[in-house]
């Protein structure tokens, strides 16, 4: 095998790599190479030490109207994971991303009560007390409740909060047009950074829910230069004289 690649130049050899088919455990899928959404819910139980705290990820029903089109449903309030978390958005919004594209981390700042520290408020909401939902102070920071009506998305997630372990959690969400068990609702709570990024060649169109209206305090960025199109060098040196 030392000689497997002794056909080729020296240059070539030095810059050769392979790819690692390893059969890798879904946790360690989840935080690297990614998983689809329907696995992640089917498989739920398995994954605590790697599931971040406060997410939800849960499977939206969608029907086909033959000859019309599609109908999807979200929540309802007198049951579903929104029902039993108590979050109920403030505002409503669209967002539709071109195919190729993305947008880069953003992050909402979590509300510490005063007197406590962060680490010690995390604990008790998360790890101590976490079906304790009517602690989350949702009127006071920005969760995000969300869907896809159209195409696939990649969703990154990471846990940025004081004293939590920073979990990943990457996995694909398909859109109502594509009827499947990837059809899946997603909840992200204050302080988990996320990204999307758009797959295939189908734009997608996102529709999401907020804890608290609009509020561009709340919008904190970390490595959102995709989201940028910088315009040709020459064009830049032009203007800028």
């Amino acid at each position: 095998m030392s000689d497997l690649w002794n056909g080729l130049n020296s240059n070539a050899r030095a810059m050769l790599g392979q790819r690692d088919y390893s059969q890798k455990s879904l946790a360690e899928r989840l935080a690297t190479s990614g998983v689809d959404a329907g696995e992640l819910i089917a498989k739920r139980g398995e994954l605590d030490a790697a599931w971040i705290p406060g997410v939800e990820l849960f499977t939206r029903r969608v029907f086909p109207q033959r000859h019309r089109g599609f109908f999807g449903e979200f929540a309802r309030m007198e049951d579903g994971v929104l029902n039993a978390i108590g979050l109920w958005p403030k505002q409503w919004a669209t967002a539709r991303m071109f195919a190729t594209t993305a947008k880069g981390f953003h992050i909402h700042p979590p509300s510490i009560p005063e007197g406590t520290s962060p680490e010690a408020w995390f604990q008790r909401l998360f790890i101590e007390e976490p079906k304790n939902y009517a602690l989350r102070p949702y009127d006071l920071e920005q969760w995000d409740a969300m869907f896809f009506v159209a195409g696939n998305v990649e969703m990154l997630l990471v846990d940025e909060r004081a004293g939590m372990p920073r979990r990943v959690m990457r996995f694909i969400i398909e859109g109502d047009d594509q009827r499947g068990p990837n059809n899946a609702g997603v909840v992200i709570p204050a302080g988990v950074a996320h990204a999307l990024r758009s797959e295939g060649s189908v734009d997608t169109i996102m529709v999401y829910g907020t804890s608290t209206k609009f509020n561009p305090a709340f919008e904190g960025r970390i490595a959102d230069g995709v989201e940028r199109a910088p315009l040709p060098p020459e064009w830049e040196a032009y203007i800028a004289r």
